[in-house]
């Protein structure tokens, strides 16, 4: 008889909760100059990172943090039996080319910013469901080759609006095993697309607001949860006008998340950076959640994280012929045993 693992509308539980045995975040310049600087494995002295492009340069961080992940378990790449990956550039580019050195079967995923808890929820359900004993779980972005892509050359100097945000030179990946010691993904909630009509490719926090909020509500409709079950919710790179509008929507949501609640773009830097509203990108959740809040769960400061990530899923293209922006959020249950 098959045994359902869902619950309620959009949330999966796992039987046999995937056990996060090792992670690894390596960080550019500016994001090792705010205040988890310690927490990090690596800060880069440059934005090229010893390479001729900041495309190259993007794909040599995804790929020496993959290996460093695995390493922590002293594995070998050969040993890693998935790699999940994806970034912000067009055709995943820095997700194919580091797959393609480290050479670990390889499904490439696209679901912008929020690709970490994309790439986190499907490692677990693999696993969950039997198909491997160890995936890696990863992404990445680089400030300048997004900026390349999406906005401006920087050699124009674009000042940027005050509601913009600063897209993170940093990577993110972690381990995910059946057994072993570590926190563990107990449960995660797939989201919807939610599009509430917002245009300003410089205010993607208020674009992605509604879907983080509405993904939350999901959650813990689906779990029968009470609103302080987890110690921390932390939503992915809405920074501070998007953080804002989300307090306001869980109001009128009726959810009562505050005091546990954050942003991973508001969180990342301490606003001496310049980075107007906060950090973006799909570095920036990633780097937030291998640093300082798996820390903080080995540490015994955080038993219980509900992990938000949040995704702007636009193109230049889209937004030149007058689409609107439209959000997505997943989330992620991560638990010590």
């Amino acid at each position: 008889m098959t045994t359902f693992k869902k619950t309620g509308m959009q949330t999966i539980n796992f039987d046999n909760p995937p056990v996060i045995t090792s992670w690894a975040c390596l960080v550019g310049p500016k994001e090792g100059e705010g205040p988890w600087a310690k927490d990090f494995d690596r800060i880069l002295a440059d934005y090229l990172f010893d390479e001729d492009s900041w495309e190259k340069a993007e794909n040599k961080l995804l790929r020496e943090t993959v290996k460093l992940a695995l390493t922590k378990q002293d594995l070998q790449t050969m040993e890693a039996e998935l790699l999940l990956a994806g970034d912000l550039l067009n055709q995943t580019i820095s997700s194919n080319y580091a797959a393609r050195e480290l050479n670990i079967p390889y499904l490439g995923l696209y679901g912008a910013c929020s690709t970490m808890a994309e790439s986190l929820l499907i490692g677990a359900m693999m696993i969950d469901g039997g198909f491997f004993n160890r995936v890696v779980s990863a992404t990445c972005s680089h400030h300048y080759s997004a900026e390349r892509q999406f906005r401006f050359p920087v050699e124009q100097g674009v000042q940027l609006a005050a509601s913009a945000q600063w897209t993170a030179t940093a990577a993110g990946a972690i381990v995910l095993q059946v057994k072993g010691q570590g926190p563990r993904v107990t449960c995660a909630t797939i989201g919807r697309v939610i599009d509430m009509g917002v245009d300003d490719t410089n205010n993607m926090g208020a674009a992605m607001a509604p879907a983080a909020v509405s993904t939350i509500k999901a959650h813990f409709a689906d779990k029968g949860l009470n609103s302080d079950y987890y110690d921390l919710i932390v939503t992915g790179d809405l920074g501070a006008v998007g953080m804002n509008l989300a307090k306001e929507l869980f109001v009128q949501e009726g959810l009562v998340p505050a005091p546990n609640y954050s942003d991973c773009g508001v969180l990342l830097y301490d606003g001496l950076q310049g980075v107007n509203a906060g950090g973006s990108g799909c570095g920036c959740s990633a780097s937030m959640l291998c640093g300082p809040l798996l820390k903080k769960m080995i540490n015994g400061e955080l038993n219980r994280l509900l992990f938000v990530a949040t995704g702007a899923l636009m193109s230049p293209t889209a937004s030149f012929q007058g689409e609107t922006i439209p959000g997505i959020a997943h989330a992620v249950a991560i638990e010590n045993a």
